[in-house]
């Protein structure tokens, strides 16, 4: 048999961490040490509590059965986590839907809102997720650079009035993946303001909303006036929580938006593992005491490698929070043939910053995904790169 793929798949290419990975791996069966920030997978252990009340529920015969939307008691604690922690009101009943990760619902929440050759507005660069979303809903993505002089958040104002009387969607991420630009009040006012005068849906990914290192609690753009009006908030359990295998994430907003998602994720899936929402549900309302140790944890590796990025003479966008640094590199090459070369060079593994758009040539994304003492000798191994 002659297996072919679709044509659609063309719009797809395999990821580079397979690449990287594997010249990892040739280099340590050399006998060299690794130093891997690529992946931006959480390193930190789910808290006892969460796990332990995994465990308990997994381990009850009654819990096998579907879960359709979800329980009730999830959204109940999403509501309450939001109004204890951003201070904002949600309807469990009419404003939260449960999603199987954030990448799924980002993937197709562009199905329930975009026709073929409608523009989504997005950044540039940007999480991979949102354009695969986009091309599977035969929509447009309109790229806003992320650049230095506009402390890396897009200019709506730069949007062509073509572009925007095309746009049915807006997507942000701020902190973000790649760029973890910080979010400020009065961008959002200016976000709302904008959807608003052009009747586009706002979807707002929320993922990295716990990784602040200053102040005293996350940023949520529904906290913003009539933000609930025109727009989403997607987020999951996976960075804050450690949850990241289990799946589990919520969309929260726009009731009338929310009813729309809920028919399509009708038709796609049978709910969410109860256990895991079961845990999910103690995470939430622990929120405070996790995700304390979080911000602990991340503060400090994040002043190592920017201080170590400062040594280097690298440049680095300046942000309060999020799970990654992101560097532009003093050498003279392009930054995908500069990964592979720092691998070979060092051990160390970084992403070439243009997989997440063009805006991210010459830039690398470092995580911060290992302890303190790795991520001291990652910096040590980058200073014996010859110099450009």
């Amino acid at each position: 048999m002659n297996v072919k793929p679709s044509k659609r798949m063309e719009q797809f290419s395999p990821a580079i961490f397979g690449d990287l990975k594997q010249a990892a791996h040739k280099k340590a069966a050399a006998g060299f040490d690794i130093f891997d920030l690529s992946l931006g997978s959480p390193d930190l252990p789910p808290a006892d509590i969460v796990r332990e009340k995994l465990s308990e529920a997994s381990a009850d015969e009654k819990m096998y059965g579907y879960t359709l939307g979800g329980i009730d008691r999830f959204n109940e604690a999403v509501a309450d986590y939001y109004k204890r922690r951003s201070d904002v009101h949600i309807d469990p009943h009419t404003e939260v839907i449960q999603t199987m990760g954030s990448q799924e619902g980002i993937v197709h929440l562009p199905l329930a809102f975009c026709d073929k050759g409608d523009i989504v507005l997005t950044t540039d660069p940007a999480y991979v997720a949102y354009d695969i979303g986009i091309k599977l809903a035969e929509a447009e993505p309109y790229h806003m650079p992320l650049t230095a002089e506009n402390n890396f958040l897009p200019d709506l104002k730069a949007i062509p009035k073509d572009i925007v009387e095309r746009a049915k969607l807006l997507i942000l991420n701020l902190p973000g993946n790649p760029v973890p630009a910080t979010p400020t009040t009065e961008y959002f006012e200016e976000v709302v303001a904008f959807a608003k005068e052009h009747n586009i849906l706002v979807l707002h990914d929320a993922a990295y909303s716990e990784y602040y290192f200053e102040g005293d609690k996350p940023v949520s753009f529904l906290s913003t006036p009539g933000a609930k009006d025109v727009g989403l908030e997607i987020n999951s359990l996976s960075k804050s929580f450690s949850l990241a295998g289990a799946r589990i994430a919520y969309i929260v907003g726009n009731r009338e938006a929310i009813s729309i998602m809920r028919q399509l994720k009708s038709n796609l899936d049978y709910g969410t593992f109860a256990p895991i929402q079961e845990a999910a549900i103690v995470a939430l309302d622990h929120a405070e005491e996790i995700t304390d140790r979080l911000r602990a944890t991340f503060s400090e590796r994040y002043h190592i490698v920017m201080d170590g990025m400062k040594e280097l003479g690298w440049e680095t966008a300046d942000s309060s929070g999020g799970m990654f640094v992101w560097a532009k590199f003093p050498h003279d090459m392009n930054d995908i043939d500069f990964v592979f070369h720092v691998i070979d060079e060092v051990g160390v593994v970084l992403v070439p910053g243009s997989i997440f758009g063009p805006a991210g040539k010459g830039f690398v994304r470092i995580a911060l995904v290992q302890e303190p003492e790795v991520l001291k000798g990652a910096i040590e191994q980058l200073k014996k790169l010859p110099k450009a």
